[in-house]
């Protein structure tokens, strides 16, 4: 991280990072969508006057905003202003319907609502009636607007709890997390430190900015001082005009997204399918090491990937100059202050990026030495990189053997008829749990047999007791509408 970066890095909270950027280069982009362009001094300028117009409805520091919007530049100057003020805010997946949005606006008592209005068919504004939410505003083309003059001064503390994010769905419950200014820029410098990415870039959001990756992207952008272009829909190839017209170096979200990239570039061989690309980075979910491969070899770029969750935004990350080995079977390694411990085989972390635990619980998820239980298995390298071997519930116990879902899964993705995996254990009287392995097909390949993939997974070296005994291949998993993470608990609730 060069100088700049790093002392920006040390900003006590999110508007004071935005405010010390803005002096630094108050001229230059930071956000870009379609043919509308914000500068670092626009956001500071334009967030303030929105958040004197909050402050005028009723906003005060520590009153609890939801908002649920889609990733458009007026997104960016509300969660600035909210961070302006102080206010507590609670950004909810704009994907997310009656249930999981009520449960939402019900555990974080929000007092105001931020809304699109009618986005993509669905009218947001008639659900909050029906979930009878508080403080109802539609934010999507126009915000409050008001004199800086009547706000009080910013917020001084970083380690005040001023967000609640939502686990993302892949289990049926989720809990709000709560997090800090601190812990999300700390999560933020760690992606930015470990890119090796510079004031010459030009990224990309394409994911929902609702997302912990949302402030995470911010975060990097303001320490760096480079744009990045939003895509509210992001689809291929309708999205790749955008890419090319802006010149975008850097793009990514995670493992589904590089699939569309390549898929998209086998459509087009011979032709770069992004001319100014050179890195695809993200994390989010685990990435088969022939994924890996597959993206440099096509695509002509790095791939960098990394490690996080909605409790520690960023825990580890790939760095472009890491070995190609590392880059395809590691999730990299840990920076300045992120301690990780392995706890029978359970990866626990500890460092500024953690969140401060969940809302409402009783129980938080630490350990007696103050580490968060992940859930999930892995080991560190002797060059302190870490690998992945799955979540604790993802393992299959069979006949009393423990087997990774994750091992499977790697090597299904190997096999040419195969364009995605999930391997789940379903309840089996004679073994305790038999191997499932759901498949996506690949496109324009004929349906592989139970046996055909068997075979191929012994001639790969798999232990013959860790074979799949079932095949069920469909047309698309099912994923969650954040970062397209496969949702195992439905195929286990479909396949039992």
């Amino acid at each position: 991280m060069n100088e700049t970066a790093h002392a920006l890095g040390a900003s006590r909270t999110l508007w004071e990072l935005v405010d010390r950027r803005a002096a630094l280069t108050p001229g230059r982009p930071v956000l870009l969508q379609e043919e509308r362009t914000l500068s670092f001094g626009g956001l500071r300028e334009r967030a303030e006057r929105v958040a004197a117009g909050l402050y005028g409805m009723g906003v005060r520091p520590g009153t609890v905003v939801a908002w649920q919007l889609p990733t458009r530049i007026e997104t960016v100057l509300l969660t600035v202003a909210l961070a302006r003020i102080g206010a507590v805010q609670s950004p909810v997946i704009p994907f997310y319907r009656d249930r999981e949005t009520g449960f939402a606006l019900r555990e974080s008592q929000a007092e105001f609502f931020a809304v699109p209005g009618e986005w993509r068919g669905f009218d947001h504004t008639a659900m909050a009636g029906r979930l009878g939410a508080r403080g109802v505003f539609e934010a999507y083309g126009t915000l409050p607007d008001g004199d800086p003059a009547v706000l009080p001064e910013p917020p001084s503390s970083g380690t005040d709890v001023r967000w609640i994010y939502w686990t993302s769905g892949t289990t049926s419950d989720p809990k709000g997390v709560l997090h800090t200014d601190r812990s999300l820029i700390a999560g933020g410098s760690c992606l930015a430190h470990a890119l090796r990415l510079t004031s010459d870039d030009v990224g990309s959001i394409a994911f929902p900015f609702a997302h912990i990756g949302g402030p995470d992207y911010l975060v990097m952008l303001l320490l760096y001082g480079f744009p990045a272009v939003l895509f509210e829909r992001f689809a291929l190839p309708d999205a790749l005009a955008e890419y090319r017209r802006h010149g975008v170096t850097t793009a990514g979200g995670s493992t589904a997204f590089y699939a569309m990239f390549l898929a998209e570039q086998r459509k087009r061989p011979g032709e770069k399918l992004i001319p100014t690309l050179r890195l695809l980075a993200g994390g989010g979910a685990p990435k088969p090491p022939e994924l890996y491969h597959a993206v440099v070899r096509e695509l002509g770029c790095a791939l960098t990937h990394g490690y996080g969750m909605t409790e520690v935004p960023m825990i580890t990350m790939n760095a472009p100059e890491d070995t190609a080995e590392n880059l395809a079977r590691t999730e990299g390694r840990p920076p300045a202050g992120m301690e990780i411990r392995i706890v029978d085989g359970e990866i626990r972390l500890r460092g500024e990026a953690v969140c401060q635990g969940y809302l409402g619980a009783t129980e938080g998820p630490f350990d007696s030495e103050g580490f968060l239980r992940t859930g999930d298995l892995g080991h560190l390298t002797d060059s302190g990189h870490l690998v992945l071997t799955g979540r604790a519930k993802d393992v299959i116990i069979r006949k009393g053997e423990n087997i990774s879902a994750q091992e499977i899964e790697d090597l299904l993705h190997t096999h040419p008829a195969v364009g995605d995996a999930a391997v789940i254990g379903l309840p089996d009287a004679e073994r305790g749990e038999r191997v499932c392995a759901v498949v996506e097909r690949a496109r324009d390949a004929d349906d592989p047999t139970l046996g055909e993939l068997r075979s191929h997974l012994r001639t790969s070296g798999l232990a013959v007791h860790k074979l799949p005994e079932q095949l069920e291949v469909v047309d698309a998993l099912p994923r969650n509408e954040t970062l397209r993470k496969v949702l195992k608990y439905r195929l286990r609730e479909r396949y039992a």
